[in-house]
């Protein structure tokens, strides 16, 4: 095995060493107390990720890996997808044939990505909830779960992390003739929302946020006026924590105005950057592709040089409050 490929799993097994021991346990990684969090999703990427840097230092293609017949059954488009961490590689012996394919055989090196490829087969927690997810949505769900930090940025509504259930059961009770959804539909959601949203407050590893409000969301009233004061107050609780920054988008701007909802996810080092968009089908996107990372980064930037600074805003939520009373 080349250094070079020795270098990558000595990587890995840096985050997966912090998957594998499970929740709640903790040990010392680059001389800092980490907490374990199991996040299946970004393990099914991760070993992706390991396997295509493996097969591209071997000289390979997806066709060469295909061609060798190391593997039953394995054809590009799934290879790819397995890459992609878009769908799972179950088998330990199919593992162990493409290491050996790629010259992975120290037996550590090996036993390393076997158990993200164990960790990667469990199920995420919001896996109950799948029925009702929006396609797309499980995937973005899974990969937020394990992002150490966050940008985003919504023209029309507040932000899922920072929303009440008050709020964001409005929205869906809002949609629900529209979309034509049920009320086990809504309920679900909601759910799965403040699920997400204890990743800011969470004790361990606190989801880092930078988010961007544009003021016509925040005047669009969502509910009754009493739920609008209630959500106000929830987002200057959250832009209060040392984790969360909430800076407000004028209407009166002149400079640039993204006119899609977008969130930018940083994993853990080495691991790629995603954005995540909606579209108008209800479906969400996810990309690591850099081109696409590096313009939605852009975006966020020109948002962020436009909007209000982070300390103006509990005044400018109050200002809100004293108008909508």
């Amino acid at each position: 095995m080349t250094p070079q490929a020795h270098g990558l799993l000595q990587r890995a097994y840096r985050v997966s060493d912090c998957a594998h021991r499970g929740f709640g346990e903790r040990m010392r990684w680059k001389g800092e107390h980490m907490a374990a969090k199991p996040r299946p999703t970004v393990r099914r990427i991760e070993l992706g990720y390991e396997l295509r840097q493996l097969r591209e230092r071997a000289g390979m293609t997806l066709e060469d890996v295909v061609g060798s017949g190391v593997v039953n059954g394995l054809y590009v488009t799934k290879l790819h997808r397995v890459e992609k961490g878009l769908q799972d590689l179950r088998s330990a012996g199919d593992l162990r044939a493409l290491l050996e394919l790629y010259d992975v055989t120290d037996d550590r090196d090996v036993d390393q990505l076997l158990r993200i490829q164990r960790d990667g087969a469990s199920q995420d927690w919001w896996t109950p909830f799948r029925s009702t997810m929006p396609s797309g949505m499980p995937r973005f769900v899974g990969i937020e779960t394990a992002a150490r930090e966050t940008w985003a940025f919504h023209p029309a509504l507040v932000l899922g992390l920072l929303q009440t259930e008050a709020y964001a059961h409005a929205l869906y009770e809002l949609a629900k003739p529209i979309e034509e959804t049920t009320s086990e539909f809504i309920e679900k959601n909601v759910r799965v929302r403040l699920r997400r949203k204890e990743a800011l407050t969470r004790d361990e590893e606190p989801l880092r946020l930078r988010a961007v409000l544009y003021e016509p969301a925040l005047r669009y009233v969502v509910g009754d006026p009493g739920g609008m004061r209630e959500q106000y107050e929830e987002i200057a609780r959250l832009a209060s924590l040392p984790n969360v920054s909430v800076q407000v988008l004028p209407q009166t701007l002149r400079g640039y105005l993204s006119v899609h909802d977008f969130t930018i996810l940083h994993l853990d080092d080495g691991m790629p950057t995603s954005v995540q968009v909606d579209n108008a089908w209800s479906a969400t996107s996810v990309s690591d592709k850099p081109r696409e990372v590096g313009r939605f980064t852009r975006k966020f930037n020109a948002l962020t040089a436009s909007a209000l600074p982070p300390e103006d805003t509990p005044a400018f939520l109050q200002q809100l409050t004293r108008e909508i009373t």
